[in-house]
């Protein structure tokens, strides 16, 4: 869906865009399927600050949304093309022919009315789920588990994609959407084709109130701050840092440093990654 951008009639208006949303159902989302979204604002059950910087923001319900898609052997039809405030793709509401109504990723190209299906004899087209051993190689698809029977683990946000590339065994080597290169188990399912919302790289915010309506609160940088509340703090005017490299508020490296684990059980199914040079 397109940009849709403002007249500058305010600062905040000036620099703002959003997705369009005209092309999405005018609809109150399924009731069955949505679930309670209770705020912890960053505390933890002690009441202490975990995660900084989180507070306030806008009710939302979240929407159970369908990553194992394992009802297989019956097609389903799109119903509606919804919003969802919980991811950054827009999600499609599905019936399948017994009645039932699950929500699930709405990739590029699904449109209302349009019939899917899961399972190893569904057709390569948008929208429908099969194992990765049904799937040709070189098809693009999201939505990939990592460990069969899981749900969807991989690809999943707006405009993303990862490629199948090849098949050895009981693996099968996809490109994920950073350039990494991994196995993962052949009857693992993944859906064919792309995520939707793809403009949703070019969306500005523009102004700090849309921030906090998402739930996000002002961030300070440490260099401003007084000594006894971070690292990088005190000094006379605009001072620099005065460590090798900049560190987090409790003195552990930070912007750069590597924090996955040197012997990771997943290392021996990664072939290249996404840093690699």
């Amino acid at each position: 869906m397109p940009i849709k951008t403002y007249k500058p009639t305010t600062n905040g208006r000036r620099n703002m865009s959003v997705v369009d949303y005209s092309g999405l159902s005018k609809v109150k989302p399924e009731r069955s399927l949505l679930a309670k979204k209770s705020k912890t604002a960053g505390r933890n059950s002690y009441g202490r600050i975990t995660v900084r910087h989180h507070g306030g923001g806008n009710r939302q319900k979240y929407r159970i949304i369908d990553f194992k898609r394992n009802k297989t052997g019956m097609a389903a039809t799109v119903l509606t093309l919804e919003y969802d405030p919980n991811r950054s793709a827009f999600i499609a509401l599905v019936q399948y022919e017994d009645g039932e109504k699950r929500y699930i990723i709405a990739p590029v190209g699904v449109k209302i009315g349009d019939v899917i299906e899961s399972g190893e004899t569904a057709d390569i087209r948008p929208g429908n789920a099969l194992p990765l051993s049904a799937i040709p190689v070189g098809t693009y698809i999201h939505n990939v588990e990592l460990h069969p029977g899981k749900g969807a683990q991989l690809a999943r946000s707006a405009g993303v994609m990862a490629q199948l590339m090849a098949k050895e065994g009981n693996l099968a080597m996809i490109r994920l959407p950073s350039s990494e290169m991994r196995y993962v188990p052949m009857n693992c399912m993944a859906t064919i084709g792309q995520v939707g919302n793809i403009d949703h790289a070019n969306e500005k915010i523009g102004k700090a109130g849309r921030k906090r309506h998402m739930g996000w609160r002002p961030q300070v940088r440490g260099s401003v701050m007084n000594p006894c509340d971070h690292p990088h703090g005190g000094g006379e005017g605009k001072s620099p840092i005065g460590r090798p490299g900049p560190v987090t508020p409790w003195g552990k490296p930070a912007l750069g440093h590597k924090t996955r684990a040197k012997h990771h059980r997943s290392d021996k199914y990664i072939v290249k990654r996404r840093n690699a040079k």
